[in-house]
């Protein structure tokens, strides 16, 4: 989606008032939850839908 709006991780970063190192460990998938306000924060800046930016992946056995 970031790429879609043409939207940095700096820019998304202060859009959403979410350090860069938290983003990115969102980002790339390597967080274990994410607070509602924060996924709310990151669609509303996005323009999108949390089933637009989130996967469900099973975790290894």
């Amino acid at each position: 989606m970031m790429a879609r709006r043409k939207m940095s991780l700096n820019e998304l970063s202060e859009k959403v008032g979410i350090t860069l190192s938290n983003l990115s460990i969102l980002k790339n998938g390597k967080a274990k939850a994410i607070r509602i306000e924060t996924l709310e924060a990151i669609c509303k800046a996005l323009d999108c839908q949390p089933g637009d930016i989130l996967e469900y992946a099973k975790e290894a056995s």
